[in-house]
């Protein structure tokens, strides 16, 4: 079981992040402690997984939107992540795709164009591959935002058509979503895919604010696969936490 995060199978459980080996006192901020800032980066092997791989011969989700509570500066960081471990970990096809215009992240982590990309696709005929870019790793693709920039509510049947034949195209797709304040693009993603995990900061997100959240989508009809807890704080030394 991981230490630096923890991923929840049913989020409708009642102690949302509450992570693995820590008494729950311990887990709240102090201000007259040390701490150690911990990213679940050296966990995204374990994330992959538990959301892919463990339930792939019972059909378990393949199409995953991930999404900020509030700050998405780590969301395109760890989408990335994500996609890189799942291509190396099977040898079906992925693609992960930055559905978030208003903070297209993915190509700088992939170090790829943006000229054309899911805007592109929204407005333009052709197979959806050719706004995709083949990476150097297994069967990876990545589809960034493109250049243009829309209001894909203006673009509704174009999008659920594009992600359908993504569905068609690629066995497992990542969706990077807007964060959940841009409620009703980030539940468009969320509708679009099998499921959403969401992306709670330690130090930024509120307990009431991911149950607000949580409650908005579920409303929405968005299947709610879990959470990952970012960017945590030890109260003690994570030298000394790795030996417990």
């Amino acid at each position: 079981m991981s230490k630096h995060f923890e991923l929840l199978q049913r989020a409708d459980e009642e102690e949302l992040f509450i992570p693995v080996g820590l008494p729950k006192a311990e887990t709240r901020k102090s201000t007259s402690s040390p701490f150690t800032k911990v990213c679940l980066d050296g966990e995204i092997p374990n994330l992959v997984h538990r959301l892919f791989l463990q339930n792939a011969e019972v059909q378990g989700p393949r199409v995953v939107a991930f999404s900020a509570i509030a700050s998405d500066k780590r969301s395109g960081s760890i989408c990335a992540q994500t996609a890189r471990s799942l291509a190396g970990l099977t040898t079906k096809s992925v693609c992960v795709v930055d559905a978030n215009f208003w903070s297209p992240q993915l190509q700088s982590h992939f170090r790829a164009d943006n000229i054309r990309g899911l805007a592109e696709a929204l407005t333009a005929a052709g197979p959806i591959r050719s706004f995709a870019t083949a990476l150097r790793l297994g069967d990876l693709w990545l589809l960034p935002t493109g250049s243009a920039r829309l209001d894909v509510f203006g673009q509704l049947d174009e999008c659920r058509a594009r992600f359908a034949e993504l569905r068609d195209q690629f066995h497992y797709i990542i969706i990077s979503a807007p964060p959940v304040t841009r409620e009703t693009e980030a539940t468009l993603m969320g509708q679009l895919a099998d499921g959403m995990v969401l992306i709670v900061d330690a130090n930024e997100s509120r307990r009431d604010a991911v149950l607000r959240a949580k409650e908005r989508l579920e409303s929405a009809q968005v299947q709610l696969l879990g959470a990952v807890l970012d960017q945590r704080t030890f109260p003690i030394p994570e030298f000394l936490y790795r030996k417990l």
